[in-house]
């Protein structure tokens, strides 16, 4: 259940903050209508990357739709070759 608070509870700012917990968010309302969120940073940090995840997926979707999709066997074999690249790099560094 969602824990919201009227924003007038912040007069009280260090109990609303000790009811943020990692997945439950506090949402402070002003005059009745929600208004704020309070993340745990840990949330806000997922969600952060859960963005930057679907806008690179998007990226990807319109390449593909505008320069052609890859085929599975093209994909095994760019990645065979970064891999066999990244081994020689590794034995001649080392």
């Amino acid at each position: 259940m969602p824990n919201i608070k009227p924003i007038s509870d912040l007069r009280n700012y260090t109990e609303v903050l000790h009811d943020v917990a990692v997945g439950e968010p506090v949402f402070l309302t002003k005059n009745g209508r929600g208004r704020y969120a309070l993340l745990d940073i840990q949330d806000y940090e997922r969600m952060q990357a859960t963005i930057r995840l679907m806008n690179e997926l998007s990226k990807g979707r319109r390449a593909g739709e505008t320069e052609g999709w890859l085929s599975a066997s093209d994909m095994r074999d760019h990645f065979r070759r970064r891999a066999e690249e990244e081994r020689a790099v590794e034995a001649n560094g080392a």
